[in-house]
Protein backbone atom coordinates (compact mmCIF):
# COMPACT_ATOMS: atom_id res chain seq x y z
CA UNK A 1 0.00 0.00 0.00
CA UNK A 2 1.69 3.27 -1.52
CA UNK A 3 -0.18 6.57 -0.48
CA UNK A 4 0.63 10.21 -0.79
CA UNK A 5 -1.24 12.67 1.19
CA UNK A 6 -1.19 16.20 -0.40
CA UNK A 7 -2.19 19.25 0.53
CA UNK A 8 -1.30 22.99 2.16
CA UNK A 9 1.04 23.19 4.80
CA UNK A 10 -1.01 22.91 8.07
CA UNK A 11 -3.47 21.15 6.18
CA UNK A 12 -3.06 17.97 8.73
CA UNK A 13 -1.32 15.77 6.49
CA UNK A 14 1.30 14.82 9.54
CA UNK A 15 -1.84 14.20 11.58
CA UNK A 16 -2.91 11.69 9.49
CA UNK A 17 -0.56 10.25 8.32
CA UNK A 18 0.43 9.01 11.37
CA UNK A 19 -2.89 7.72 12.11
CA UNK A 20 -2.41 5.75 9.24
CA UNK A 21 0.53 4.56 9.49
CA UNK A 22 -0.98 3.31 12.53
CA UNK A 23 -4.02 1.73 11.65
CA UNK A 24 -2.07 0.22 8.39
CA UNK A 25 1.65 -0.80 10.16
CA UNK A 26 3.63 0.62 6.99
CA UNK A 27 6.00 3.91 7.78
CA UNK A 28 4.74 7.36 7.58
CA UNK A 29 7.54 9.41 5.70
CA UNK A 30 7.52 13.46 6.19
CA UNK A 31 10.22 15.31 3.94
CA UNK A 32 9.78 18.46 6.67
CA UNK A 33 10.73 16.24 9.55
CA UNK A 34 13.86 14.50 7.94
CA UNK A 35 15.15 18.04 6.96
CA UNK A 36 14.92 18.86 10.62
CA UNK A 37 16.68 15.96 11.42
CA UNK A 38 19.51 16.49 9.02
CA UNK A 39 20.10 20.23 9.96
CA UNK A 40 20.14 20.01 13.73
CA UNK A 41 22.48 16.50 13.37
CA UNK A 42 24.69 18.68 10.69
CA UNK A 43 24.64 16.52 8.48
CA UNK A 44 26.09 17.34 5.11
CA UNK A 45 22.53 17.26 3.82
CA UNK A 46 21.12 18.99 6.34
CA UNK A 47 23.98 22.06 5.58
CA UNK A 48 22.64 22.49 2.24
CA UNK A 49 18.78 22.49 2.93
CA UNK A 50 19.11 24.26 6.25
CA UNK A 51 19.08 28.30 4.16
CA UNK A 52 16.22 26.82 2.61
CA UNK A 53 14.28 25.87 5.61
CA UNK A 54 15.10 28.77 7.10
CA UNK A 55 13.65 31.70 4.78
CA UNK A 56 10.54 29.29 4.17
CA UNK A 57 11.06 28.18 0.72
CA UNK A 58 10.92 24.91 -1.12
CA UNK A 59 14.26 22.65 -1.18
CA UNK A 60 15.53 21.81 -4.30
CA UNK A 61 14.50 19.00 -6.17
CA UNK A 62 17.91 17.17 -6.15
CA UNK A 63 18.43 17.74 -3.13
CA UNK A 64 14.52 16.21 -1.81
CA UNK A 65 15.24 13.41 -4.18
CA UNK A 66 18.33 12.17 -2.72
CA UNK A 67 17.00 12.00 0.41
CA UNK A 68 13.55 10.42 -0.39
CA UNK A 69 14.83 7.17 -2.68
CA UNK A 70 17.25 6.35 0.13
CA UNK A 71 14.74 6.65 2.51
CA UNK A 72 12.31 4.46 0.32
CA UNK A 73 14.77 1.77 0.05
CA UNK A 74 14.62 0.91 3.39
CA UNK A 75 13.49 -2.40 4.72
CA UNK A 76 10.25 -0.92 6.83
CA UNK A 77 8.79 0.80 3.24
CA UNK A 78 9.11 -2.62 1.49
CA UNK A 79 4.97 -3.44 2.38
CA UNK A 80 3.96 0.29 1.58
CA UNK A 81 4.56 3.70 2.89
CA UNK A 82 2.87 6.81 3.45
CA UNK A 83 4.78 10.31 1.98
CA UNK A 84 3.54 13.51 3.73
CA UNK A 85 5.24 16.28 2.10
CA UNK A 86 6.52 14.69 -1.13
CA UNK A 87 5.90 15.31 -3.82
CA UNK A 88 5.67 18.61 -4.41
CA UNK A 89 6.22 19.18 -7.61
CA UNK A 90 5.14 17.79 -11.03
CA UNK A 91 8.71 16.91 -11.72
CA UNK A 92 8.90 15.60 -8.57
CA UNK A 93 5.61 13.58 -9.00
CA UNK A 94 7.26 12.37 -12.57
CA UNK A 95 10.24 11.02 -10.29
CA UNK A 96 8.13 8.98 -8.13
CA UNK A 97 5.96 7.34 -10.52
CA UNK A 98 9.14 6.25 -12.70
CA UNK A 99 11.03 5.19 -9.32
CA UNK A 100 7.86 3.09 -8.39
CA UNK A 101 7.71 1.49 -12.03
CA UNK A 102 11.32 0.59 -12.23
CA UNK A 103 10.43 -1.73 -9.42
CA UNK A 104 6.71 -2.89 -11.09
CA UNK A 105 5.12 -1.00 -8.28
CA UNK A 106 2.70 1.95 -8.20
CA UNK A 107 0.92 4.24 -5.77
CA UNK A 108 -2.66 3.29 -4.98
CA UNK A 109 -4.01 6.57 -3.85
CA UNK A 110 -3.64 10.20 -3.51
CA UNK A 111 -5.35 11.69 -0.31
CA UNK A 112 -5.42 15.95 -1.06
CA UNK A 113 -6.66 17.43 2.04
CA UNK A 114 -8.57 20.30 1.15
CA UNK A 115 -7.88 23.44 3.90
CA UNK A 116 -8.63 27.11 3.14
CA UNK A 117 -5.93 29.63 3.62
CA UNK A 118 -7.06 31.59 6.22
CA UNK A 119 -7.50 28.13 8.93
CA UNK A 120 -3.93 27.17 7.40
CA UNK A 121 -2.80 30.46 9.06
CA UNK A 122 -4.92 30.51 12.03
CA UNK A 123 -3.54 26.28 13.13
CA UNK A 124 0.11 26.89 11.96
CA UNK A 125 0.83 30.54 14.04
CA UNK A 126 -0.41 28.62 17.05
CA UNK A 127 1.70 25.58 16.87
CA UNK A 128 4.21 24.91 19.55
CA UNK A 129 6.65 22.04 19.45
CA UNK A 130 8.66 20.55 22.31
CA UNK A 131 12.35 20.90 21.60
CA UNK A 132 13.68 18.15 23.65
CA UNK A 133 11.06 15.52 22.99
CA UNK A 134 9.38 16.78 19.21
CA UNK A 135 6.16 16.74 20.65
CA UNK A 136 3.73 19.05 19.02
CA UNK A 137 1.20 21.44 20.50
CA UNK A 138 -1.75 23.89 19.39
CA UNK A 139 -2.43 27.28 21.86
CA UNK A 140 -6.01 27.03 21.07
CA UNK A 141 -7.18 23.60 19.66
CA UNK A 142 -4.65 21.63 22.21
CA UNK A 143 -2.56 23.57 24.43
CA UNK A 144 -0.03 22.33 27.34
CA UNK A 145 -1.77 21.75 31.21
CA UNK A 146 1.00 24.89 31.93
CA UNK A 147 1.30 27.66 30.07
CA UNK A 148 4.31 26.97 27.03
CA UNK A 149 6.20 24.16 28.80
CA UNK A 150 5.79 20.50 27.59
CA UNK A 151 3.14 18.13 29.50
CA UNK A 152 6.49 15.39 29.54
CA UNK A 153 9.29 17.23 29.32
CA UNK A 154 8.65 20.31 30.60
CA UNK A 155 10.78 22.33 28.77
CA UNK A 156 9.56 25.83 27.28
CA UNK A 157 8.18 25.05 23.98
CA UNK A 158 9.73 26.83 20.81
CA UNK A 159 7.56 28.69 18.32
CA UNK A 160 9.40 27.39 15.24
CA UNK A 161 10.78 30.43 12.32
CA UNK A 162 8.75 28.49 9.60
CA UNK A 163 5.47 28.85 11.93
CA UNK A 164 5.04 32.51 12.08
CA UNK A 165 2.85 34.11 10.28
CA UNK A 166 4.92 35.91 7.34
CA UNK A 167 6.46 32.43 6.69
CA UNK A 168 3.56 31.14 6.19
CA UNK A 169 1.97 33.06 3.60
CA UNK A 170 5.23 32.90 1.90
CA UNK A 171 4.93 29.27 1.98
CA UNK A 172 1.29 29.26 1.04
CA UNK A 173 2.64 31.72 -1.98
CA UNK A 174 5.22 29.03 -3.12
CA UNK A 175 2.57 26.26 -2.49
CA UNK A 176 0.29 27.80 -5.41
CA UNK A 177 2.58 28.52 -7.30
CA UNK A 178 4.46 24.74 -7.71
CA UNK A 179 2.38 22.43 -5.34
CA UNK A 180 -0.89 22.73 -6.43
CA UNK A 181 -0.19 21.91 -10.56
CA UNK A 182 0.87 17.99 -8.30
CA UNK A 183 -3.11 17.76 -7.64
CA UNK A 184 -3.84 18.19 -11.62
CA UNK A 185 -1.20 15.72 -12.54
CA UNK A 186 -3.02 13.47 -9.89
CA UNK A 187 -5.91 14.09 -11.02
CA UNK A 188 -5.42 13.37 -14.59
CA UNK A 189 -3.54 9.62 -13.42
CA UNK A 190 -7.32 9.06 -12.04
CA UNK A 191 -5.72 8.50 -8.37
CA UNK A 192 -6.72 11.58 -6.23
CA UNK A 193 -8.96 11.39 -3.73
CA UNK A 194 -10.13 14.83 -2.62
CA UNK A 195 -10.78 14.50 1.43
CA UNK A 196 -12.21 17.82 3.64
CA UNK A 197 -9.63 18.61 5.83
CA UNK A 198 -12.15 21.75 7.98
CA UNK A 199 -13.17 19.21 10.69
CA UNK A 200 -11.73 17.37 13.76
CA UNK A 201 -8.76 15.41 13.44
CA UNK A 202 -11.03 11.75 13.77
CA UNK A 203 -13.30 12.92 10.88
CA UNK A 204 -10.85 13.40 8.83
CA UNK A 205 -9.10 10.63 9.54
CA UNK A 206 -12.43 8.44 8.92
CA UNK A 207 -12.75 10.37 5.22
CA UNK A 208 -9.56 9.52 4.47
CA UNK A 209 -9.77 5.69 5.58
CA UNK A 210 -12.93 5.04 3.55
CA UNK A 211 -10.50 6.39 0.29
CA UNK A 212 -7.94 4.41 0.84
CA UNK A 213 -10.17 1.39 1.32
CA UNK A 214 -12.57 2.47 -1.59
CA UNK A 215 -9.05 3.12 -3.66
CA UNK A 216 -8.34 -0.42 -2.58
CA UNK A 217 -11.68 -2.65 -3.43
CA UNK A 218 -11.16 -0.84 -7.29
CA UNK A 219 -7.48 -2.32 -7.44
CA UNK A 220 -8.60 -5.75 -6.52
CA UNK A 221 -11.50 -5.90 -8.95
CA UNK A 222 -9.34 -4.01 -11.58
Amino acid sequence: MKIVLLGPPGGGKGTQAAELSRRRGIPAISTGDMFRDHVERGTELGRRVRGFIERGELVPDALVLDMVWDRLAAKDCETGFILDGFPRTVEQAEALDQYLADRGQSLLAVINLEVPAEEIVRRISNRRVCPVCGRSYHMIAMPPAEDERCDVEGAALIHREDDRPEVILRRLEEYHARTEPVVHYYRRAGILRPVCGVASAEQVAAAVLREIEGAAARAVTG
